[in-house]
Formats: C-alpha cells, structure tokens, sequence
C-alpha cells in the first residue's frame, strides 16, 4: 500500500532513483491519454510547457483521466505529474510578475513544478514562495516582521540569505486540485507543501540550472530551502556555452562536464537530487556517483536501475 500521495517523493525518502517519462516540447492533454498514463511504467510523467503549449483547461482533463484510471499498480492514485512552467527564474522580479503561472498549474491538481533557466537565488526563492500558502512556516526567517504587523504597516524587510518569506499562493483552486489527489481540502491545504522542506509535504519543487550564469550561482540557488530536485540542463547550456545546436550528453565535453560536477555537488550539500539522463548500460554507475531523477524516457532503463537498487515498490 502507498504511503503517500506522491511516489516520487515516497521513493526518493527511501534512496530510491525515479524514472519519468514525457516530452519538452507538448503531451497529448485530454481524458483519454490520461486514463492511459495512468498505468505508465514511470514515476512520474513530465509536462513540458515551457515550450509546449500552456493548456490549462487540457491539464486539468489530462489529470482527472489520471485519477480515473487509477491507482497505479504501487497503490497510488496517480503517477505523479511535474510541469515544467513557462517562466525562466532569471531574477526575482521577473519571477514575481510571472507567479501566476504556478496557482494555475498547481490548482489543477499536479503534484510538482519544475523552474527552467534558474540564474538567482532570489527568483528561485521567489518561486518557493509562489508555491506556498501563507500560513505555512517551515524554513521562514523568524525576524520577518509578523502577520500583524505586516497589516498594521511594518516596513516591509527581506528575508536573510537561505530562509524564505511568506508564501504568496490564495487559496480558491483547493476545490479543483484536493479531488484529484484524493483528499478534503482542508488535508491539500496541509500537504501542498515543499517536500523535503517539510517532511509530510507531497510537492516536489525543481530547478533546472541550464545557463552560465545558474551554474556560477548554483551553490546559493540551491541552498534555497524547498527545493527537491535539480538538473544541469545539457541542451539549453551546451547551446549558451559552446554554441552546439546538438544535445551535448554523457560524455560530456570538458566545459559541460566540470558544469555537470559543480551543480552535482552543491546537490549533494544541500541534500537536493540530482537529474541526468542515463541509459541502460550507465544508469547504475550513475546511480551509485549520487543521481536520483533519471531522464531518458527509457522503460529498460528504468528497470536495470530498479534492479540495481534491489527496488520492491511495484510499477
């Protein structure tokens, strides 16, 4: 029986690798392919609408078709759902404008947000932030100035470096996202929160670090507290650092790999999982050097790193 309500989160607090499954660039977003999803081999299914089309009213379809073909064969409701957002977190201001992205996205139910072009602590703070509902305090910096104060005029403060300001998400899409994982809604106002941030959290927070400017600043981006999971991101970085329009993997060139390593180390300190896309042949190598979200899209290769793990969770 399922622990949890997200089987990515479930099984990255176990040590476990997840495998997803989903395209960058669109998924097919009605009823029909989300009763079929429902069943995927995967972990959980990516939604890519950075470059795919922002459908919302396909979204929250895709996801009820989800919950009707339901449960996986692990016990959950649903795989989880990880939608890449449109907005790039390249400084907090354009974060901020753009937040409205993520109470769209989250109200229809998904169970994460993956933040593309990540380039300052402040926009991937921000976007904790824009996730998050207010009352929740786990990871705030205690001298802000109170609720109270805040409405009686308090000169408005930042918080210190590596701790959070009040969450920014309204409540009102609780009606539509509390049925799709299954619980009341007083239950989504408690557990839509940033999971590792909160332990009993189901939200699972990316950043993908994919510029020359998110790696030289990855050490402080991802000491933001709620941030799950992260990526060097090989294409939009191998395009940007060395002018290649072909996607640049494993073996990486010289500038890609000493990137990949810096971003793999400030996972590994700050108790983030690391993304890299893996093969069959490679996915246990990478697995034992520290990566737990395996990209590739690959079912054998999800199941030569199950088997490495000695994984007991049923597909």
């Amino acid at each position: 029986m399922a622990s949890r309500i997200n089987r990515a989160i479930e099984l990255l607090s176990q040590d476990q690798a997840i495998y997803y499954t989903g395209h960058h660039t669109g998924h097919i977003l009605d009823d029909a392919q989300g009763r079929e999803d429902a069943r995927s081999w995967a972990d959980y299914i990516n939604i890519g609408m950075e470059h795919g089309a922002f459908d919302m009213a396909g979204l929250a379809s895709y996801m009820r078709g989800l919950a009707d073909g339901g449960p996986t064969r692990s016990g959950h409701r649903t795989p989880a759902v990880i939608v890449e957002a449109p907005v790039n977190g390249i400084d907090e201001a354009h974060l901020r404008h753009n937040a409205w992205q993520f109470r769209q996205i989250l109200g229809r139910g998904v169970h994460g947000v993956l933040l593309c072009q990540a380039e300052a602590a402040d926009a991937v703070r921000a976007f904790v932030e824009s996730c998050r509902y207010p009352h929740h305090t786990l990871g705030m910096d205690p001298s802000l100035p109170s609720t109270i104060a805040r409405m009686r005029g308090a000169a408005p403060a930042r918080p210190a470096r590596g701790l959070l300001g009040p969450g920014t998400r309204g409540r009102g899409s609780e009606r539509s996202a509390a049925p799709v994982w299954g619980i009341d809604e007083e239950a989504y106002f408690r557990r839509c929160e940033p999971w590792p941030l909160n332990p009993e959290g189901e939200l699972l927070l990316g950043v993908k670090i994919e510029s020359p400017e998110g790696v030289a600043r990855c050490e402080e981006i991802l000491a933001v507290p709620g941030i799950g999971f992260a990526e060097m991101g090989p294409g939009d970085l191998g395009l940007s650092l060395l002018g290649r329009t072909r996607l640049s993997l494993s073996p990486y060139p010289p500038e890609m790999q000493e990137a990949r390593d810096r971003v793999l180390a400030a996972c590994r300190k700050n108790r983030v999982a690391f993304l890299e896309s893996c093969t069959p042949e490679n996915v246990a190598a990478r697995i034992d050097e520290g990566v737990r979200v395996i990209a590739g899209g690959r079912e054998d290769t999800a199941r030569a790193g199950r088997l490495h793990q000695r994984r007991a969770m049923p597909v």
